[in-house]
């Protein structure tokens, strides 16, 4: 018998799992909606890759705190960065979380118990690991930058020292991760389906303006083909 696929709970299939797929462990298990959860690592490296800031989670005075950053993918490591003189700095060796969530579209039921976001997350569980390497600290900023537009390192200046010391580097080991994701299908009751109100979904999408020229750049020098044109990665082949 054919199992059907409930468009609600559905995970995301990226592609054939030619990578390999993360251990499934009682950390990253979900405890509810677990047909939503997948653990391939293609699809995993897609979210990360496309999603623009991470939430990085952890407990500080005994308190929990959670800060957005930029974050870049280096295999299967995650760094973020912070100032070398904020909390960043001291979490060499502590438990963190880290969160990406994509919004691919809003999902409007008959009821209002069933209107929902169709979704893309990953959960990552990991020890921080502060970067004293001046090289891996390197190639993490360059990674950094090239994340948010590919190829501008190689148009721009790198760090002076005195950046280079203001700027903590955090790097997390991706080993206990998950993705939960959900489709854009409106999902009912039957005893709904006949009531008189529009259902249906309304996509959503990073969309890039016109790129904005600083006031002080020198005459002569044009935007590059990628600030032109901007677009954010999607490797992700399914339908949301």
């Amino acid at each position: 018998m054919t199992q059907l696929r409930d468009a609600e709970t559905e995970s995301c299939p990226h592609g054939p799992g030619a990578q390999g797929a993360y251990e499934q462990t009682p950390r990253n298990t979900a405890t509810r909606y677990q047909d939503r959860v997948d653990y391939d690592r293609a699809a995993v490296h897609a979210v990360l890759d496309e999603a623009l800031v991470c939430h990085l989670a952890f407990v500080a005075d005994g308190r929990p705190v959670v800060l957005p950053t930029v974050h870049a993918r280096i295999g299967d490591r995650l760094y973020v960065h912070g100032s070398s003189g904020g909390r960043f700095s001291s979490l060499d060796g502590q438990a963190v979380g880290v969160t990406v969530t994509l919004h691919d579209a809003l999902v409007l039921a008959r009821s209002w118990f069933h209107h929902s976001v169709a979704f893309r997350s990953v959960v990552v569980h990991g020890t921080a690991r502060v970067v004293a390497d001046p090289a891996e600290r390197l190639d993490a900023m360059r990674a950094l930058i090239d994340h948010i537009a590919p190829g501008r390192t190689a148009e721009s200046r790198e760090p002076t020292r005195k950046e280079l010391a203001s700027t903590a580097i955090l790097a997390v080991d991706l080993e206990q991760v998950s993705l939960k994701s959900r489709g854009d299908d409106v999902v009912d009751d039957e005893e709904d389906l006949a009531l008189p109100y529009w259902a249906g979904s309304i996509p959503l999408a990073v969309t890039a303006g016109v790129a904005k020229p600083s006031p002080d750049l020198r005459d002569g020098i044009d935007a590059p083909e990628y600030a032109q044109r901007y677009v954010r990665p999607r490797a992700c082949d399914h339908e949301h």
